[in-house]
């Protein structure tokens, strides 16, 4: 995914980052589309906060560059103090003074000849009324809320956010995914959110960043990422997948479910990634695969099937067709992808 010149709000190039022999950021690429929210998704420990700290200018990077709106904020010969760099930072815990009314809250490092900006943020994140209460009144989502109010106040060239659900629950997860980004769009905010969380950064984002040991493995748009993943470790993280191996030749694909298209894949061994819901049981009462368990949750099911060879495959239906253990099904599967072996 490729962006030019006045269009990108961050631009961070080939960033290192030590902590004594452990390497937090080793060559860490990233263009971030203004205007955009985009998601920077990996397991724990794989680097994303210390992206972000060192982007926010609350680390120092041992090698490598920052630009912000076109102004170069970390290099090696550049270092722009944080509160100089325009960013708004929403931290994991909030970081909500206690003893602080909501509102000065919000106030808390704004000029006095901006203070009128706390009334329109807090309008904005839907707490007009609430400038007065202290911050053990509110909720979770509330405490949210004004810790992104907080950071918009000085009207931030872009905003950060360090896993901004994880102390909520999962009702309240869904609801606030939907409200932060309504709230973004309002403000027309680039913005950068922290998670490890697939579903979170699918849901949410304009694009999502993949990124393991230090570095980003894919940007795209979420529906692409999780389509057309570069590898497949990032298939594997991004979602329920099964791995078969095949061989490839030229267009095809051959495994033991059958030949598959396989457009641009070098001949030779591969792997062969199927998401669950692009395998598709048909009931046939003389099929040669069986129905071995289900789960139903509702809105869909995950059913299990073991083909006639002893694999068994999962597939992610609707809550229909009703399909139970013992059940004779055949197995059409919609696409693949293919991954050198």
């Amino acid at each position: 995914m490729t962006i030019h010149g006045d269009d990108i709000a961050i631009h961070a190039h080939r960033l290192v980052k030590r902590f004594g022999d452990a390497v937090a950021l080793d060559g860490f690429d990233l263009d971030v589309p203004t205007g955009s929210v985009l998601s920077l998704l990996g397991p724990s420990g794989c680097g994303k906060t210390t992206a972000l700290r060192v982007i926010a200018g609350f680390e120092r990077p041992d090698g490598g560059n920052v630009t912000i709106s076109g102004l170069e904020v970390a290099g090696d010969q550049v270092w722009v103090a944080p509160e100089r760099r325009r960013v708004g930072m929403v931290f994991q815990d909030y970081a909500l003074f206690p003893h602080m009314t909501v509102a000065r809250n919000v106030a808390y490092g704004l000029h006095a000849s901006e203070t009128h900006r706390v009334a329109d943020v807090l309008g904005l994140v839907g707490m007009p009324d609430m400038g007065s209460r202290m911050p053990h009144e509110l909720s979770g989502g509330e405490q949210q809320r004004v810790a992104l109010a907080r950071a918009l106040a000085p009207g931030p060239e872009v905003i950060l956010l360090d896993e901004p659900f994880s102390n909520l629950d999962a009702p309240q997860r869904s609801r606030m995914r939907r409200e932060l980004r309504a709230i973004l769009q309002k403000a027309r905010a680039t913005a950068v959110f922290v998670t490890h969380d697939q579903e979170e950064a699918l849901s949410m984002a304009d694009i999502v960043a993949v990124m393991d040991s230090g570095r980003v493995l894919q940007v795209g748009r979420p529906q692409d990422v999780y389509r057309h993943p570069v590898s497949s470790w990032v298939a594997d993280f991004l979602g329920e997948s099964e791995f078969i191996d095949g061989e490839a030749r030229i267009g095809a694909v051959d495994t033991e479910l059958g030949t598959f298209p396989a457009l641009g894949a070098e001949p030779g061994p591969v792997t062969v990634m199927i998401r669950p819901e692009w395998v598709q049981p048909l009931p046939a009462t003389d099929g040669p695969s069986t129905v071995i368990h289900r789960e139903f949750y509702g809105h869909d099911q995950l059913v299990y099937i073991q083909l006639a060879e002893g694999r068994v495959i999962r597939s992610r239906l609707g809550p229909t067709p009703v399909l139970n253990p013992g059940d004779k099904v055949e197995v059409a599967i919609d696409e693949v992808v293919v991954f050198p072996r």
